[in-house]
């Protein structure tokens, strides 16, 4: 679905990025994948091939996606599609509940999943309007943008920024539509992936997240529960949607989930 074509992942070594860099590579496609640490980004290298190449890299500095799609079109001779995926959790920093939310903990929560996003879509939209084609750009969200888990979810930077991911997309969709630059966006429940560690070796957030993601049997997602949508997204498959949203979320939106 992806054969010829040249996409750069953001947020690409681990996690979710590396099972869709995986699958892109899987159908045809050539990969950059940026990450900040230097042994992720060899690991990722090597296990992705001659297909992929890997920039070590903090997303929400401003010339990093700008040089990973350079380094796209240099290594590939095109540039067809940015995923990103890179962003994460702020609680380290002071993100929690309001009451508790520190100014460090906003700001570095924004940084981690909106700016950082800001500055990739920004250099990609740059760059397929110098170009002067087309392409499709695919942005991570979260259930608890729109979804709220307040017992044992409660990092409202978070979700704040994750609720402003779904606006910024939708808002970038519209206004570019008329260049055919598609903008779209996942947005994920739990998945298993180094971001939700804590919760994932919690046995009381395990028993709540198997009645609310009850699909296949009520579980956390896998990274390669993400991997078609993303393929999708990234194909001419999907060449007349632009703006949406898809919940990827094993039926967390519409569980109640018990306690």
């Amino acid at each position: 679905m992806l054969k010829g074509k040249s996409i750069v992942i953001i947020g690409g070594t681990t996690g979710l990025g590396l099972s869709a860099a995986k699958a892109f590579v899987r159908e045809g496609a050539k990969v950059i994948v940026v990450g900040r640490n230097p042994e992720s980004c060899l690991a990722a290298e090597v296990l992705l091939g001659e297909r992929a190449r890997t920039l070590t890299a903090d997303a929400t500095k401003e010339n990093t996606a700008k040089n990973a799609i350079d380094l796209c079109i240099n290594e590939f001779g095109s540039f067809d599609g940015l995923y990103h995926v890179a962003g994460g959790s702020g609680r380290k920093y002071g993100d929690g509940p309001l009451h508790e939310l520190t100014l460090e903990g906003w700001r570095q929560t924004f940084d981690l999943n909106l700016t950082s996003l800001m500055l990739s879509n920004q250099a990609a939209v740059q760059k397929f309007l110098e170009l002067g084609k087309g392409g499709s750009i695919l942005n991570m969200g979260s259930v608890l943008g729109f979804s709220p888990s307040p017992k044992y979810f409660v990092t409202h930077a978070y979700a704040a920024a994750k609720s402003a991911v779904t606006g910024f997309t939708k808002s970038l969709a519209a206004y570019y539509a008329a260049q055919n630059i598609r903008i779209n966006l996942l947005a994920p429940a739990l998945v298993e992936t180094p971001m939700s560690e804590r919760a994932s070796k919690d046995e009381k957030i395990m028993s709540f997240v198997k009645s609310k993601q009850p699909l296949d049997g009520g579980r956390n997602g896998r990274p390669e529960d993400l991997d078609g949508a993303a393929v999708f997204f990234m194909s001419d498959a999907s060449k007349f949607a632009t703006g949406q949203t898809l919940y990827v979320d094993g039926g967390w939106e519409v569980s109640e989930g018990q306690y």
